[in-house]
C-alpha cells in the first residue's frame, strides 16, 4: 500500500478549482474511496509508530531488567551464622575452606545486615581459631567492584594468614555483597563485626564511619558546596551595539568561571546562582537597553532613560537554576553606556547560592 499525503494548504488550492460535487457520481464516489484509503494508510502509520515507540520502552526495560540480573546487589545469598560474630567463642573449630563458594553473599546476624571487620579479630574468635579479615577498606558505591585482600590471625600476627583476595561491592542502602573464596589452609573463616549492625539503620544520605574500626556511627553526607564569586566592570564607554561585553577589570573571580577574555561566565557546577549588571547613561532622550543572555536566551532587561540633562544609573538582578557549562554574559543592544577606568557604572557579577547534587 502507498500513502500520499497532502499539505493543507494545498488541498484547499485543489478545493477551489475542482469542487466534487460539481462532478459526476462515479467521480465522487472515487474520491471518497481514495479519501478513505488515505485516511486508513494514516491510521496505520501511526500504529507503526505506536508499536515503535512501544518496542522502544520494553528494550528500555530489558536492559534495565539485565542489569539487575547481573548487580550482585540484587542477586546474592544470605549467609547468616550466628557463629561468624566477632563477638563469638565457640569450640567448634570451623573452616571455610571446606565450603564451595559460589557467586555473591550479604552478611546477617540474626537477621540483621552487617558487614566484615576492618580491623584485626582476636584468634579463636568467629567459630575458628584463625579469623579473616579485611586488611583494606570497604569501597564507595563509585568504585564500583573492588579486590580486597584478606588477612587470618595467628600468635600475635594480624597477617599471619594472608587468604585469597575477596572481591567486594557498596550497594544502596548502606550494605556489602562479597564473593568469598576459599581460603589458603584451616582453620580459617569469614568473620561478620557484631559492631557494624549500626549501619543496617543509617539512612540513603547517611554513611557508617568509625575512626577506631570498633565503634561505628551513622553520619550524614555533607556536599561541600563550591565558593563561585566574581565581579567585574568596563572601564570605557558604549555606544550602539555590542554584541558581547568583555569586562575586562576583573575585581573578584573565586572559582575562575568568569572568562575576562570573552566575558563569558560559565557554570562550574549545578545549582542556583544569582547575578547583577549595570549601566549609566546620560544622553537626553536616549534608551539604553542591556540584557543578560544565558544559553542564548536574553532573559532579564536592564535599562535607563535620560529624559532631561543629568545621568540616571540602573542595575538588574536576576536568579535563576543553572546546569554544569552554562554560559552567561551580558549584551548592549542599544543607547549609550558610560564609565572610565576609575568608575564602576558598567560592571556584572554573580554568585553561586546553593549547589545542587
Amino acid at each position: 500500500m502507498f500513502c500520499y499525503f497532502h499539505s493543507f494548504s494545498t488541498l484547499m488550492s485543489e478545493l477551489k478549482l475542482w469542487r466534487v460535487e460539481d462532478q459526476p457520481l462515479a467521480v465522487q464516489l472515487a474520491a471518497v474511496f481514495k479519501e478513505m484509503e488515505s485516511l486508513k494508510c494514516e491510521q496505520t502509520t501511526l500504529q507503526q509508530q505506536q508499536n515503535a515507540l512501544t518496542q522502544d520502552d520494553n528494550f528500555q526495560s530489558s536492559v534495565e531488567d539485565a542489569r539487575r540480573r547481573g548487580d550482585p546487589c540484587f542477586h546474592y545469598t544470605v549467609l547468616d551464622q550466628t557463629w561468624r560474630a566477632t563477638n563469638t567463642t565457640t569450640n567448634m573449630k570451623m573452616c571455610d575452606r571446606h565450603v564451595d563458594w559460589k557467586g555473591w553473599y550479604r552478611l546477617f546476624y540474626k537477621g540483621k545486615s552487617l558487614q566484615m571487620p576492618e580491623r584485626c579479630v582476636p584468634v579463636n574468635k568467629c567459630g575458628t581459631n584463625s579469623p579473616l579479615w579485611l586488611s583494606g577498606p570497604h569501597p564507595r558505591i563509585r568504585d564500583g567492584i573492588v579486590t580486597r585482600n584478606v588477612c587470618g590471625h595467628w600468635k600475635k600476627q594480624c597477617c599471619a594468614f594472608r587468604s585469597t583476595p575477596i572481591k567486594v561491592k557498596k550497594c544502596p542502602g548502606n550494605y556489602y555483597v562479597y564473593q568469598f573464596t576459599k581460603p589458603t589452609s584451616c582453620y580459617l573463616a569469614y568473620c561478620a563485626d557484631v559492631n557494624t549492625l549500626v549501619c543496617g539503620r543509617c539512612r540513603r544520605n547517611q554513611s557508617c564511619v568509625s575512626r577506631d574500626k570498633i565503634n561505628w556511627r551513622c553520619k550524614t553526607n555533607r556536599m561541600s558546596s563550591r565558593k563561585i564569586h566574581f565581579f567585574a566592570s568596563y572601564p570605557a564607554q558604549i555606544t550602539g551595539k555590542m554584541n558581547r561585553i568583555k569586562y575586562s577589570k576583573v575585581l573578584v573571580n573565586v572559582g575562575r568561571a568568569f572568562d575576562r577574555r570573552t566575558g563569558v561566565f560559565r557554570a562550574p557546577v549545578k545549582g542556583i546562582y544569582q547575578f547583577f549588571f549595570s549601566t549609566q547613561t546620560t544622553i537626553k532622550g536616549l534608551k539604553t537597553d542591556l540584557w543578560l543572555v544565558i544559553n542564548n536566551y536574553w532573559v532579564a532587561l536592564s535599562r535607563a532613560h535620560v529624559p532631561r540633562s543629568y545621568s540616571v544609573g540602573s542595575t538588574s538582578t536576576y536568579m535563576t537554576f543553572l546546569r554544569r557549562g552554562a554560559s552567561v554574559y551580558v549584551t548592549h543592544n542599544c543607547g549609550n553606556s558610560w564609565a572610565t577606568a576609575a568608575s564602576m557604572t558598567i560592571t556584572f557579577g554573580g554568585s553561586l547560592l546553593l549547589q545542587s547534587k
